[in-house]
């Protein structure tokens, strides 16, 4: 076989450490193996990554090109992480050097720099993929005036200036068992002569602990322009004594995610940035038996370097093992990357079907490995991701909003992968819903108003979002939203918005549930275009001190849209392909559930409100006008209640960073369904609920909080339950003071049920206490509408047709009063107006087989429907 011939095939592995006490403990280098590692950047293509086996911080700021590892960006702690070497204990010896070329001497206006090595990075938990993301470590470069530095220490060399290209190797032997010896070489790279040496620098084992990095850093704000600045080539580390694992690479084909839909199967690979490698292919297959089977073949091309694939008639009905395989040419040989995972078999047939919750995804607890470990325990059939999958500040950095537009693509999608790279394995065999929210585009809240631009001109901050409309441009948006969304079933009505932004509403059916996946932020009217300017909104806040929001309840302003809400309609009276329970799945509730202290007229407080310890209550609150919250604008949300009451559905939702369940009111409390907001996975925001009550009884396991309440906007909510935050006198202070966790919501389809637990984030989902106080929850699907009856219609009796779907019809408005599909074959049907006659449809949806009865009043006689 020609060297030009030969297929390297990588797999991407599925195996994650375990922790032994949902800690932060890092098993993924467990041997002291020889290392000789030797970056081959020569062999491949240049492209805008450096290659699965290195984590570039920031992303956009790497690219590799003529063989050289090459930094663009002239900035602050620029670094480059190998993922598969690392020094965990700090007492090993090696040897590791590279060869660097300063491409851009123009450093006007820094004042410190360095080129060089990074030793013994270490995150903010002990895990390699922390060390790559925030590692911090032991310097060893050049700086700009071409002296050695070494940590916080600065050798003086011969060199006049920072020559065009040295190396720098660094030698690491043991002294005691507690530290070691370094010797820092610099060498002219062409002559191999040495142009300066610092020798046997004590260094303790715990600075010399962690990963190995290249660094580029240059204290000068760079802008947003990008370009070569200076190339790393020929890096190698040798030891006898380092830990490695070729399993840590990251990329090029990152996470997948899937969903099934009525024998509809889509499918999105998220991809690193190869596309310019010439001749790749992204091949999808499925197993059948011993052997592969090619389904589709496609190259990246969009900039969110993700792929879609589609498969229509899915008609399986066991679980089918999928490969996503890469193939890419190098410039010697080829590379050939797999990622395995599974369809699962459609659970139709199981009495439940278990939905993990997730949201609201800081990077506090990065790469969050107890969350797979837990929920594991839990085995849900499928996962939802509600929104804030990152936010702007997660990995450092801040957000590029400026720029050449690939940059800001490739900003994003460091965050994206840092979401993958913690919870692929969540969604690697089973289906997930993925929806974004404010965070995912940039905004701290975000009123859409159907695709408009936003006003920039003072900044992207508040008076940005205060403009309403999106921040970044429609194609940024709308490839966020296809890395995101894009394998969602079939957008109900795709026509795009203003500006053609894409959209992504949805009807997903799936083991016997029927969700409607909505967009709540993009068709929501800004506050500050709608109200009074004596409200004087910021930042969707009102700073008025005597503006009463209640007196404009029935202000003209859009929530859902005109567009969602004839999908609602739609949507409540379609109960075809088997569907027997309905959920709506949304980025935040009905509802704002939230207190703030009286003298605080914004959120802004949050972060640094005080911590009760457990059993104690918060007096003096206030309920919170926030109208980034799906309580405003009333009006409309009192429409949205309204129709998705009609379907009996639970409403699922995050953003909150509070978990809560609530039972909606309209006219009366309790009168409509029930929502469920999950907790923050890491909470940047821990919002709280204190309401002004007698406290006097108040425990931690038996809450004052909960009953009757009125919201900020005048809305009725009747509260169940609340994850409130509390001193747990645990370490990292910032997760486990925070209410942090996940939910599970069980909908048991022989009983009708709906089972909602919200756990805690740190605790064995499997043991007694490990969920917060007022849960498990559990409601009968017919509680979602609990609007008292005037009276009922005579029994309806079916013969013919199984477990039927029997809608109510008001025969003088025409307006649907509900539908539902019933257990059995007899169905007592409540009504809202004892005096009104009534249209009775029933049959099965799925056959076309209907019978409708008219002129139905509560005075008719039995009615009976035989097929």
């Amino acid at each position: 076989m020609h060297r030009r011939d030969y297929i390297k095939t990588v797999l991407l592995g599925s195996i994650l450490p375990m922790t032994s006490c949902y800690g932060f403990e890092n098993d993924r280098f467990s041997n002291e193996n020889p290392v000789a590692f030797k970056s081959e950047w020569h062999l491949w293509q240049d492209m805008k990554w450096v290659g699965p086996q290195y984590w570039g911080n920031r992303l956009q700021d790497w690219i590799l090109k003529k063989g050289q590892a090459i930094c663009t960006y002239k900035g602050n702690n620029r670094n480059l992480h190998l993922l598969t070497v690392q020094n965990p204990n700090g007492n090993a010896e090696y040897v590791i050097k590279v060869t660097i070329t300063i491409l851009n001497k123009h450093f006007e206006g820094a004042k410190q720099g360095c080129f060089g090595l990074r030793l013994g990075a270490e995150g903010r938990v002990d895990d390699y993929r922390s060390a790559a993301v925030f590692g911090k470590g032991l310097d060893v470069g050049l700086n700009l005036k071409g002296d050695l530095v070494i940590g916080e220490q600065v050798f003086e060399t011969r060199l006049v200036t920072l020559p065009q290209q040295f190396t720098v190797q660094v030698n690491v032997s043991n002294k005691t068992e507690e530290s070691q010896l370094l010797t820092a070489h610099i060498i002219d790279t062409e002559s191999k002569t040495v142009i300066h040496t610092t020798r046997d620098i004590d260094i303790s084992n715990e600075t010399l602990a962690g990963n190995f990095a290249l660094l580029s850093s240059v204290d000068v704000k760079g802008g947003n322009s990008h370009q070569p600045l200076v190339g790393f080539k020929d890096w190698s580390i040798d030891s006898k004594t380092l830990y490695s694992n070729e399993e840590n690479i990251f990329g090029p084909i990152c996470f997948a995610q899937y969903t099934l839909h009525r024998g509809k199967l889509k499918l999105t690979a998220q991809l690193s940035p190869i596309e310019d490698i010439e001749g790749h292919k992204v091949v999808l297959q499925f197993k059948k038996g011993d052997k592969w089977g090619t389904q589709e073949e496609q190259v990246v091309k969009h900039q969110g370097r993700a792929v879609n694939f589609s498969v229509a008639n899915w008609q399986v009905t066991e679980d089918v093992s999928y490969r996503i395989r890469l193939l890419m040419p190098l410039r010697k040989g080829k590379h050939q990357y797999d990622y395995v995972g599974t369809i699962k078999a459609e659970p139709l047939d199981k009495d439940q079907l278990k939905a993990a919750v997730f949201s609201c995804n800081f990077d506090y607890g990065f790469p969050d490995t107890d969350i797979y470990e837990s929920v594991s325990k839990l085995n849900p059939d499928i996962c939802l991701f509600l929104g804030d999958q990152f936010y702007e500040g997660t990995g450092g950095y801040g957000v590029q909003f400026t720029g050449d537009y690939d940059k800001t693509c490739l900003d994003y999608l460091r965050k994206w992968m840092m979401f993958g790279w913690s919870y692929r394995e969540l969604f690697r065999n089973r289906p997930c819903a993925i929806i974004p929210d404010d965070h995912d585009v940039y905004h701290g809240n975000i009123w859409g108003e159907g695709g408009k631009l936003a006003d920039n001109s003072n900044g992207y901050g508040a008076p940005s979002q205060d403009s309403g409309g999106y921040k970044m441009t429609p194609d940024w948006v709308n490839m966020v939203q296809f890395t995101q969304t894009s394998h969602l079933p079939d957008p109900y009505d795709a026509t795009p918005v203003k500006n053609n932004i894409s959209v992504y509403y949805t009807h997903w059916n799936y083991g016997g549930i029927s969700f409607a996946i909505l967009e709540d932020r993009k068709f929501k009217s800004a506050p500050a275009h709608v109200l009074p300017k004596e409200a004087k909104v910021n930042n969707g806040w009102i700073m008025a001190d005597d503006f009463d929001i209640k007196e404009y309840r029935h202000l003209e302003a859009e929530l859902l849209g005109a567009r969602q809400e004839a999908f609602l309609e739609y949507w409540v009276e379609d109960w075809s392909h088997g569907a027997q329970m309905k959920a709506v799945l949304s980025q935040t509730n009905f509802a704002t559930v939230a207190t703030l202290p009286a003298e605080a007229k914004t959120g802004a407080v949050i972060p640094k409100l005080y911590i009760p310890e457990m059993g104690e209550y918060i007096q003096g609150d206030k309920p919170t006008v926030d109208m980034d919250s799906n309580g405003w604008p009333a009006k409309k949300r009192d429409r949205a209640v309204e129709i998705i009451r009609k379907g009996f559905a639970f409403h699922i939702a995050g953003d909150q960073h509070l978990g809560s369940f609530i039972q909606y009111g309209l006219d009366d409390f309790g009168d409509s369904g029930y929502a469920f907001a999950g907790p923050a996975l890491n909470n940047i925001w821990p919002r709280r609920f204190w309401p002004s009550v007698d406290s006097s009884e108040h425990t931690y396991e038996n809450p004052a909080y909960t009953g009757n309440y009125i919201d900020g906007f005048g809305n009725k909510m009747t509260v169940k339950a609340i994850a409130n935050p509390h001193n747990m006198h645990k370490e990292p202070a910032i997760l486990h003071n925070r209410a942090v966790g996940y939910g599970i919501v069980t909908f048991n389809k022989k009983d009708r049920t709906i089972k909602t637990e919200c756990f805690r984030r740190f605790d064995n989902p499997l043991e007694e206490g490990s969920q917060y106080p007022g849960w498990p929850q559990t409601v009968a699907q017919e509680e979602n509408f609990g609007k008292k009856a005037e009276g009922y219609l005579p029994e309806i009796m079916v013969e013919g047709v199984e477990n039927p779907v029997i809608q109510i019809i008001n025969e003088q408005t025409k307006d649907l009063e509900y539908a539902i599909r019933i257990k059995g074959q007899v169905f007592a049907a409540k009504i809202f107006d004892d005096k009104a006659s009534y249209i009775i449809k029933v049959g099965d949806p799925d056959e076309n087989l209907w019978q409708e009865q008219k002129g139905i009043t509560i005075k008719s006689d039995s009615l009976s429907f035989v097929f």
